[in-house]
């Protein structure tokens, strides 16, 4: 069987360019490479899936086509195409040329006049066609042999024959879908239809008049307004149908033997994917392809700095062989790498890393959980091309022994110490009993500040600041899976140069990174809050939070019990029992068999839509309530209630683990557990929260929580005096916003309008919009409109702040907080009014976010400096959003309330008061 796929390219570089808009794919140049890496992937997907004996790719060209001169406001109200799209589209170009596939363009006519004009010859030539778009346009070509092959952004595949095209549409005919768009419009190609003819009118007026000309002579059989608009635009509708038909007669020759898939240029393809540097589609093409890396040659010294390896070269020329090169230009120095082994040994890199100002190290390790990984090793370098590498020997009395050698070492304040995420490295040699002092130079966090938005792995950098690439982890241990290794597992002569070359790169990364922090202004945040709050964090994760297990257990059947009466009644409303976590079958039971609405919601992949959305507009029905009832039971006993007690460790005592550098804004995040999303807002979820129990019964729990920080921060940013003499009056913001906006007495302010009023309050700071207000709040949007008018009309300063800091970021290209932070805007120059939109929120929201980040960062620095003086038994163990909880012995309660209150409404002197909340208990919820 023939079979050709024709790619409606310009599509399916907007679509995949528009699905990663919010997590572009940025390479280490600066270029975003989301449109063609997910190009790329949906050709590679049809490649291996559907194995086509025929392919060709069309794009528009920039030229007018035919269409522009039967209607010259043809796509006139389009947005301009965004910048990384412009980009995009020569290098998908020379990507479509490179896989050896025929690109199909003719001026004057768009991708789907001649993807409709080769797909009817193809079909006319027994082919079977398939029209890969995201446009619905296409689905007028569609008959016995050629399909529409829709691509979804959340992913999956919708094919299109007659038969689903018709019930897509609600249509008797394929070529009715024309009619269709020529009646109700398009609004993105400028299409103007017929006013106020929508989806459901149209196809109800072909039903009964077959089409835009049959509906049109019997426009008399119409009643009303819809007799009126189809009068006084008949010639706009005859118009619109014409503009929507895709033709087929377009000047362009179908040539089987040209259409032919072949083999795609390997060089040139080659070339392409590492400029954009796409590995992993590299390896998808050409599984074990890549080039190799040539085996550095051993020194010819013997002594030890500066001198030859005492590993066998066979060993060292086995391991690096497998090494893929990313780049053309990799480094190829020769590497003095050295195994330090003996008493003697350790004497003399001590006392040659004691002469340094700096040195790197890295730990090897047998797991990725500091708590719990042992060492096997440390690497050590304090000159480029140069590192020295300790092995243990997972005794931890002998290992404690070889580590003593470098106590004082580690110990020395005048030495700084560089490293790749240095809190795990501490932390794991703080398990052996050794404590690692600073100065500190963390190249992750560095690159995290001088790059917020993109990836901060040590590969990453490197490959970006030192044209080089490192030996992969899979080298040494194999892929991830049951069969990979364990580092324990492996000698330490086939680790020892993996070792010393992580410790080699980062002290290279930190020569890189150290100009990079002083260009962007970003030292002092570096040096005075994010290398200490590191070492904050990392005892905070050490000293973990004790869990109430029984009461966990105990709220685990509770919960079980409800799920499986929630079960009975779902059943018994359903009249039958299915399968309620299934979306299929769900689907099923709601819209097929109690049929809750007329036309329901489909998927890509054509199962009925089953989403949080859908089902909370269908709340009213018992059955809907119930189910999503079910579904959050069971996420919270899943995610949080049974979990929890699996991840307390030997000490018994719940650790999670402070993520420093993912959040782009500088706040803090967390895993196992990620305290950030525990629910606390339903009676439900509050049960999770008492469940974090303080360690004893000497100590109390003690949370303290910033007092709508952010707002205080717009306050201050914005110079607003409504808003900062509010605060110093110490009123309640929303009910004295509320006052402002529906201009009533602070007294009269009832719940709903303080409901607005604390809504609108963060919107704002988020850059809501009238749409997205009216959705929060479930208004109308002229209503939303009117709310957010009135709030400018009341906080003009506010209003002020907004406009002045987008039109700085216009110029920047950034946006700073309080204390130097930037968040860089690449989009918000962008002519596309979506992309743009998007990055004037961020510089709105940015700052302030940035600054509350900031502010606590600061605050939990000086209350653990103050602690470590004072040598309590109390503990900082948890932070979460604007607030820090501690483990606090009874002794020292008021010293801590009146201590930790001060030192955190003092973090930062603004012109609106930091206040904040002290709250205890013997758990979390009692406290908080």
């Amino acid at each position: 069987m023939k079979k050709l796929f024709l790619l409606d390219g310009m599509a399916l570089i907007f679509r995949a360019h528009f699905a990663l808009i919010r997590n572009p794919r940025i390479n280490s140049k600066g270029v975003n490479t989301s449109a063609p890496m997910g190009f790329v992937n949906s050709l590679l997907e049809i490649l291996k899936k559907q194995e086509p004996t025929h392919i060709a790719v069309s794009f528009d060209l920039p030229a007018p086509t035919f269409r522009h001169e039967m209607y010259k406001e043809y796509k006139a109200n389009r947005q301009e195409t965004p910048e990384d799209i412009s980009i995009a589209i020569p290098i998908v170009k020379q990507i479509v040329d490179a896989f050896n596939i025929p690109r199909l363009e003719l001026a004057g006519f768009e991708a789907d006049d001649v993807i409709g004009t080769i797909a009817k010859k193809a079909s006319g030539a027994g082919f079977q066609t398939y029209m890969m778009t995201p446009d619905k346009d296409y689905a007028q070509l569609v008959d016995e042999n050629t399909f529409l092959y829709r691509p979804s952004t959340k992913g999956g595949i919708e094919v299109l024959g007659p038969k689903e095209v018709l019930e897509k549409f609600d249509l008797d005919r394929v070529d009715q879908v024309i009619d269709l768009l020529g009646l109700q419009g398009d609004a993105v190609d400028n299409i103007p239809g017929v006013p106020g003819v929508g989806p459901k009118t149209a196809c109800k007026l072909l039903k009964e008049y077959s089409t835009v000309e049959g509906i049109i002579e019997n426009v008399d059989q119409l009643k009303g307004k819809l007799k009126e608009r189809v009068s006084e635009n008949r010639d706009q509708a005859i118009l619109s149908k014409e503009l929507a038909t895709i033709k087929l007669d377009v000047p362009v020759a179908f040539n089987e033997d040209q259409l032919l898939l072949k083999e795609p240029n390997k060089e040139e393809l080659v070339k392409i994917f590492n400029d954009l540097e796409f590995k992993t589609l590299l390896k998808r093409v050409f599984p074990g392809e890549a080039p190799k890396k040539v085996a550095p040659k051993p020194g010819e010294q013997t002594s030890l700095f500066g001198g030859a390896a005492p590993a066998a070269k066979a060993v060292q020329e086995e391991v690096v062989e497998e090494i893929e090169i990313p780049i053309d230009t990799i480094n190829s120095v020769a590497k003095n790498y050295r195994l330090i082994d003996s008493e003697e040994r350790y004497q003399e890199l001590v006392e040659y890393l004691s002469k340094q100002s700096e040195f790197a190290f890295d730990t090897e390790t047998t797991s990725l959980d500091s708590l719990l990984a042992e060492a096997v090793g440390v690497s050590f370098s304090a000159k480029k091309d140069e590192a020295y590498y300790v092995p243990l020997t997972l005794d931890k009395e002998k290992d404690q022994k070889i580590l003593a050698h470098f106590k004082d070492l580690f110990l020395n304040e005048k030495i700084l110490k560089i490293g790749q995420n240095l809190k795990y490295d501490i932390q794991v040699l703080d398990n052996l009993g050794i404590a690692v002092k600073g100065p500190f130079f963390d190249t992750m966090l560095a690159h995290y500040l001088i790059e917020p938005d993109k990836r901060h792995g040590m590969d990453t950098l490197s490959e970006h600041y030192l044209n080089y690439k490192p030996v992969s982890i899979e080298t040494i241990l194999g892929k991830k899976g049951k069969k990979q290794k364990n580092m324990r597992d492996i000698p330490f002569t086939e680790v020892y140069e993996y070792a010393c070359e992580d410790a080699d790169v980062t002290l290279q990364l930190k020569y890189a990174l150290e100009s990079q922090l002083k260009e962007k202004d970003a030292e002092s945040l570096f040096y005075d809050l994010e290398m200490p709050v590191m070492e904050t964090l990392r005892v905070m994760e050490k000293e973990g939070v004790n869990l109430d297990v029984p009461s966990l257990e105990t709220y685990s059947v509770t919960l079980a019990d409800e799920i499986v009466q929630l079960e009975k009644d779902i059943y018994d409303l359903a009249g039958e029992e299915f399968t309620i976590s299934s979306p299929k079958q769900l689907g099923i039971v709601l819209f097929e068999k109690m049929k809750l609405v007329d036309k329901p919601k489909k998927t890509k992949t054509g199962q009925y839509a089953t989403g949080e959305e859908i089902l909370q507009g269908l709340r009213q029905h018992d059955i809907v309530g119930k189910i999503l009832d079910f579904r959050q039971l069971n996420k919270l006993k899943s995610t949080y209630v049974d979990a929890l007690p699996k991840l307390i460790k030997e000490d018994g005592r719940v650790h999670t683990t402070y993520n420093q550098a993912v959040a782009a804004t500088g706040r803090l995040s967390s895993t196992d557990p990620n305290l950030q999303n525990i629910p606390i807002r339903s009676s439900r979820g509050k049960e999770i929260r008492k469940a974090f129990v303080a360690r004893d019964e000497d100590h109390v729990f003690m949370a303290v929580d910033y007092s709508q920080v952010e707002l205080r921060i717009m306050a201050a940013f914005s110079n607003d005096q409504e808003m900062i003499n509010a605060f110093k009056a110490k009123k309640d913001i929303h009910t004295a916003t509320a006052a402002k906006v529906f201009k009533v007495a602070e007294q009269e302010v009832d719940s709903d309008m303080r409901r607005k009023a604390k809504t609108a309050n963060f919107g704002i700071i988020y850059g809501v919009s009238a749409f997205g207000l009216s959705q929060q709040l479930d208004i109308p949007r002229s209503e939303a409109k009117q709310l957010i008018d009135a709030y400018f009309e009341e906080f003009p300063s506010v209003k002020k702040y907004m406009d002045d800091v987008i039109n700085k970021a216009r110029e920047d290209e950034f946006v700073t907080t309080l204390m130097g932070r930037r968040r860089y805007l690449r989009d918000i120059n962008s002519r596309n009014f979506t992309v743009r939109g998007m990055a004037e929120r961020n510089a709105i929201n940015a700052p302030i976010q940035g600054t509350a980040a900031d502010i606590i960062k600061k605050a939990m620095i000086d209350i653990q400096q103050w602690m470590n003086t004072q040598n309590l038994q109390s503990k900082m163990i948890m932070q979460v959003h604007d607030e820090l909880i501690f483990d606090v012995h009874k002794d020292e309660l008021e010293l801590m309330k009146s201590k930790v209150k001060e030192l955190m409404e003092n973090a930062y002197e603004m012109k609106v008061p930091l206040e904040v909340e002290v709250g205890e208990g013997t758990n979390w919820l009692q406290a908080h």
